[in-house]
């Protein structure tokens, strides 16, 4: 099974002949391009163009990362499944209100009723201090079929995350990792650290599972579609970040598999070093290895579980069947 690699180091990633080498200082590693699903880079990386068209001829997209560790662009090679039809059924739902805000509101659904899931799983140890959360996320999901336009529902989805974030300080039993405030640019703390770097990498994650179907990423519902590259997987991250993002950050907390020391700390800004940042994939890539019973089709990963996802959609736009976003059993 084809594999993610994340390459740290600084160096030179370069192609002979129909093999792919990642070389530094003066030490050559042979990538078993037959085994590569994509290839996430955080080092500073020189490459040139015929290393790119070996990519591309093997189907395989480069996500690059800032100094911080956060997403900043893609190599996406040329798309070899998009379909005309689909481009047409996909820009149609998104050009048609009533369709268009469908969607949208069904992934903010399924990304709360995720949300539920955790809190409800917390709540068999922690049911005093968690329960007051549920209440107030359940009586917010009551106003998701009511909201009219995108902006309303993204400011009632932006609510409800604000009061699921408040919860991690129940959720979380190291008090190093006291979460005040969700900050974005930039983090301003080790927890919203985790959170954006969590992101980017289901970000980067979803835009590899969507590359390997017929949907074009560049439409999306609940995100604008305007200038940024890609919307889609910004849509289908709602689903899936309560399920893997969080759940990761859950487990690495407080297990103590983090702490403090993988962070480094600039004026009001926390990103994680090397290090930390190597820990929280291990377990990333782990969550998504992981197998689930699904419906009839058997076990299942959850890296699998996001390409139905994209299925799901496909069917959707051409009708044979309503889209319905993932809900975990835990």
């Amino acid at each position: 099974m084809k594999k993610p690699i994340y390459i740290f180091n600084d160096g030179e990633l370069k192609r002979k002949d129909n093999t792919l080498f990642f070389i530094k200082d003066n030490e050559k590693k042979t990538i078993p391009i037959n085994a590569v699903s994509e290839i996430h880079v955080f080092g500073e990386i020189d490459i040139n163009k015929r290393a790119l068209e070996f990519l591309t001829q093997n189907k395989i997209p480069l996500y690059f990362y800032n100094y911080y560790g956060y997403y900043i662009g893609s190599y996406y090679p040329r798309e070899y499944l998009n379909a005309g039809i689909i481009i047409l059924k996909q820009a149609e739902f998104y050009l048609n209100k009533e369709e268009r805000l469908f969607l949208a509101k069904s992934f903010v659904s399924g990304g709360l009723s995720n949300i539920l899931k955790n809190l409800n799983y917390y709540k068999k140890t922690k049911e005093e201090k968690i329960t007051p959360y549920i209440e107030q996320i359940e009586e917010k999901s009551k106003e998701i079929n009511n909201k009219s336009s995108i902006s309303a529902l993204m400011a009632l989805e932006g609510e409800i995350r604000k009061i699921y974030y408040d919860a991690f300080n129940v959720i979380l039993n190291f008090e190093d990792f006291y979460f005040d405030k969700r900050t974005k640019r930039p983090p301003e703390n080790p927890i919203n650290a985790l959170i954006s770097f969590g992101n980017s990498l289901i970000y980067t994650t979803i835009l590899s599972q969507i590359y390997r179907t017929h949907l074009d990423p560049r439409i999306g519902y609940l995100h604008e579609t305007n200038q940024r590259s890609f919307s889609l997987n910004l849509d289908l991250a709602e689903v899936f970040k309560p399920i893997i993002v969080d759940r990761v950050i859950f487990s690495l907390i407080n297990k103590k598999q983090i702490q403090l020391k993988h962070f480094e700390q600039e004026i009001d800004f926390t990103y994680l070093n090397e290090k930390g940042r190597q820990v929280f994939i291990k377990l990333f890539e782990e969550k998504l290895a992981t197998t689930i019973n699904y419906k009839n089709i058997g076990k299942v990963s959850y890296r699998k579980l996001i390409r139905l996802e994209c299925y799901k959609l496909y069917k959707h736009f051409l009708r044979e069947d309503i889209y319905k976003p993932f809900i975990t059993n835990w």
